[in-house]
C-alpha cells in the first residue's frame, strides 16, 4: 500500500453516519413511533451507507490503480509528537469491505423484519444491529490503527449484546459473556501489539496510519517485527476464531439466527483477517510469523471441519463450518495471498450468510426446531428455502462455476505453490475441503431429503418464510452463484503491491482436479451415507465409539479449558474474596464504620439534653482550665 495517489474527498463520513443515525432512531424514536417504521428505517440507514459506498468505488475505479480516496474528519489524539485523527479511507481493499459488510448487511436487516416480527424487543434488537453495522464500517474505513480498534473493540461490545439478546434465558446470557471473554483475551493480544509498534516507530510514528506504518516499518528489527505481527494475530485468533480462541464462535449460536449471519458471514469473524491482510507490510516483513498464520488457519480449518461431520443442530454445523472456512482465509493470507484470502472472505459473506438465513428459515418454518435429526422433507414445504440453500452448499463445497470454487482453488493453489506455502498446508487444506463437502452435503440430505420426522404438531406448522426473508435469500443465492467471476485479487493487488506465487498451469490443473474429485467424495459419501443406506452411519459409529464420541463432544476442548482455567479461576477468586476481600477490604470499611458507631454512641450518651448537667459539665469545664492555668 502505498501513500501516493490520495484523493481527498468529503463524503466518506456519511457511510457510518447512516447507521449511527439508525442507531439513535431505534434507540429513542422508534419505540414510539412503533415496528412499521423501525422496520423501514433500520434496512433504510445500512442501504444508504450501501449505496454511498456504491458511489465511493465507482469514483475509485475511475482513478488509476493503487489509488485511495481520504478525508481527514476532525483530530482526535495529540500527545507529543503523536496527532491521531478521525480519517476514513477507501482503497480497493477497504471498498470491498464496505460493500460486503453494508450489502450483505443490509439484506440481513430486511430478512431481520420478517424474522423478528413478533419479538417483544424489537427496537432494541435494530439498534444493537445498526450499532453492529457502524462499528464494523468504522473498523474497515479506519485510516489508523488506533480508530480501526475502536471499531474492532465496538463489534466485540455489540457480539455480545446480541449473541446474549434473550438474555432472560442462562445459556444465552453465559453465551454473550463467553464470547466477550475470549475476546478480551485477543484484544489484549492487539493492544500490546500496537503499544510495541508504535514504541519501535519511534520519529516515524506521527499518526500510526497504515501508510506511515508501511513506510518506517522496514526501520524495525526483524524479531520486534515478529514479534508485533504475532500480538496482532493473537488478536486475529480471538476476533476470527481460531486455535485455540475458537470456543466463543460456537456458543454464539445463542443470539437470534440473523445475527449469526451478520456475525459469522459479513462481519466481526472476518475482521482479523482484514486486519492482517490491511497490515500485510508487517507480515511479508515477518516471514515467521506469516508461517505460524498460516500453519494456525490450516490446522483451524481442518480440526472444525472434523466437529461439524457429526453435529446434529444445524445452526452448530454452519458454526463449526465459519470456524474452518476462517481458517482457509487465514490460511491464503498466510501464504502471502492476501488477495486469495479477502477473496475467499468475500464468497464466503455470500454463501455463509445464505446458509445461515436459509437455516433461519427452516427454524422459523419449524416452529424453532433446530435438530436436523427431527427434520426431513423440508423441500416439498419450503421450496425457495430449499432451492437457495442447495446454491449455497454447491458454492461452499466447491462445485465448479460457483464462488465457493474460485476462492477456494485459490487458497490452495497459493498453499501449493506460493513461496510462503508448503505441501502439507495443501495436503491439510485439501482434506479439511472433502470433509466440508461431506458434512454439508449430510445437513443438506438430512433436512431437506427423505420422510420427514417431525412430530404432528411441527408437521402442521411448516410453511415456507415470507417474501421478507425468501427475498435476500434469493438474492444472495445469485451471488453465491456469480459471485466467483469477480477476479478480486487481480483487483486487490495493486493495494498489496505484491504477487502471490506463480503456479504452472499443468500443476495448477492437477490441483484443481484433486480438489473438485475430493468435493465429489465427500457429496458421494454423503449420499451413500444419508440416502441410500441410512443405517450406516449408526453402525459405523458403534464399531469406532471412543472416535465417534472423541468428535461427537468436540474433543472436550470446552470441559477441558473449564478445567484449566475456568474453574481454578472461580476458586482462586473465590478465596480471594473471602479471604481479602471480606477479611481486609471489608474488614477495614465496616472496621472504620463500627469505629465511628461507637465513639457516636459514646459521646450520644453525654448529649442528654439536660440544662443542669451541661451547667455542671460547662462549670468543671471551667474549673480545670482555671487550675490548670494557676498550677503553670
Amino acid at each position: 500500500m502505498h501513500e501516493a495517489a490520495t484523493t481527498p474527498v468529503h463524503y466518506l463520513w456519511l457511510i457510518p453516519l447512516f447507521p449511527a443515525l439508525g442507531v439513535v432512531f431505534n434507540a429513542f424514536i422508534g419505540p414510539r413511533l412503533g415496528k412499521s417504521a423501525i422496520s423501514v428505517v433500520a434496512p433504510a440507514a445500512v442501504g444508504a451507507a450501501f449505496l454511498t459506498g456504491c458511489y465511493a468505488f465507482s469514483t475509485l475505479l475511475q482513478l488509476p490503480p493503487g489509488s485511495a480516496l481520504v478525508q481527514q474528519v476532525y483530530p482526535w489524539i495529540t500527545a507529543g509528537t503523536l496527532q491521531v485523527d478521525v480519517a476514513f479511507r477507501i482503497d480497493a481493499l477497504s471498498a470491498v469491505m464496505v460493500l460486503i459488510v453494508s450489502g450483505v448487511g443490509f439484506l440481513i436487516h430486511v430478512y431481520s423484519v420478517g424474522y423478528m416480527a413478533h419479538d417483544p424487543s424489537f427496537a432494541r434488537y435494530f439498534t444493537y444491529l445498526n450499532l453492529f453495522t457502524l462499528a464494523m464500517l468504522t473498523l474497515v474505513l479506519a485510516d489508523n490503527l488506533p480508530l480501526l480498534f475502536v471499531g474492532w473493540e465496538g463489534v466485540g461490545l455489540c457480539s455480545y449484546l446480541l449473541i446474549g439478546f434473550w438474555y432472560t434465558v442462562d445459556a444465552n446470557a453465559d453465551a454473550g459473556k463467553k464470547a466477550f471473554i475470549v475476546n478480551r483475551i485477543g484484544d489484549a493480544g492487539f493492544l500490546l501489539g500496537l503499544f510495541l509498534l508504535f514504541w519501535n516507530l519511534g520519529s516515524g510514528a506521527h499518526s500510526l496510519s497504515f501508510g506511515e506504518i508501511s513506510e518506517h516499518a522496514k526501520t524495525i528489527p526483524s524479531g520486534t517485527l515478529t514479534a508485533i505481527a504475532l500480538l496482532f494475530f493473537v488478536g486475529a485468533t480471538g476476533k476470527s476464531a481460531q486455535l485455540p480462541l475458537y470456543v466463543w464462535l460456537p456458543d454464539a449460536m445463542a443470539g437470534p439466527t440473523p445475527v449469526s449471519a451478520l456475525i459469522h458471514a459479513a462481519t466481526m469473524v472476518t475482521a482479523g483477517v482484514y486486519m492482517i491482510a490491511r497490515l500485510h507490510v508487517l507480515y511479508l516483513l515477518a516471514p515467521s510469523a506469516l508461517t505460524v498464520v498460516a500453519t494456525i488457519g490450516a490446522l483451524t480449518a481442518l480440526f472444525a471441519a472434523t466437529i461439524g461431520l457429526l453435529q446434529n443442530d444445524i445452526k452448530k454445523v454452519l458454526a463449526y463450518s465459519t470456524v474452518s472456512q476462517l481458517g482457509y482465509m487465514f490460511l491464503g493470507v498466510g501464504v502471502g495471498a492476501f488477495g486469495a484470502g479477502i477473496f475467499h472472505l468475500m464468497t464466503h459473506a455470500f454463501f455463509k450468510g445464505l446458509l445461515f438465513l436459509g437455516a433461519g428459515s427452516v427454524i422459523h418454518g419449524m416452529g424453532g426446531e433446530q435438530d436436523m435429526q427431527k427434520m426431513g422433507g423440508l423441500r416439498h414445504h419450503m421450496p425457495i428455502t430449499f432451492w437457495t440453500f442447495v446454491f449455497a452448499t454447491i458454492a461452499i463445497t466447491g462445485i465448479p462455476g460457483f464462488a465457493g470454487f474460485f476462492s477456494k482453488d485459490e487458497i490452495l493453489a497459493q498453499a501449493f505453490g506460493s513461496p510462503h506455502g508448503s505441501p502439507w498446508l495443501w495436503a491439510i487444506g485439501f482434506v479439511a475441503a472433502g470433509l466440508t463437502s461431506f458434512y454439508m452435503y449430510r445437513l443438506l440430505f438430512l433436512t431437506f431429503f427423505g420422510d420427514c420426522r417431525a412430530d404432528d404438531r411441527t408437521r402442521h406448522h411448516l410453511h415456507e418464510s415470507p417474501l421478507t426473508m425468501t427475498l435476500p435469500l434469493m438474492v444472495l443465492a445469485v451471488l453465491s452463484a456469480l459471485g466467483g467471476y469477480i477476479h478480486l485479487p487481480a483487483f486487490l493487488e495493486p493495494v498489496f503491491g505484491h504477487e502471490a506465487g506463480h503456479i504452472e498451469a499443468t500443476t495448477e490443473h492437477l490441483l484443481m482436479a484433486a480438489s473438485v474429485a475430493v468435493a465429489l467424495a465427500g457429496l458421494g459419501l454423503a449420499y451413500l451415507f444419508y440416502m441410500v443406506q441410512p443405517g450406516l452411519p449408526m453402525v459405523l459409529a458403534y464399531k469406532a465409539a471412543g472416535l465417534y464420541n472423541l468428535i461427537y463432544n468436540k474433543y472436550w476442548v470446552d470441559e477441558l479449558y473449564d478445567a484449566l482455567f475456568v474453574h481454578p479461576t472461580v476458586v482462586v477468586s473465590t478465596w480471594l474474596w473471602r479471604i481479602f476481600d471480606v477479611g481486609v477490604i471489608d474488614a477495614l470499611v465496616n472496621g472504620t464504620a463500627e469505629t465511628v458507631a461507637a465513639n457516636s454512641g459514646l459521646w450520644r450518651r453525654l448529649q442528654t439534653g439536660n440544662l443542669q448537667q451541661y451547667a455542671v459539665s460547662m462549670l468543671l469545664g471551667a474549673v480545670a482550665i482555671l487550675g490548670y492555668l494557676a498550677w503553670r
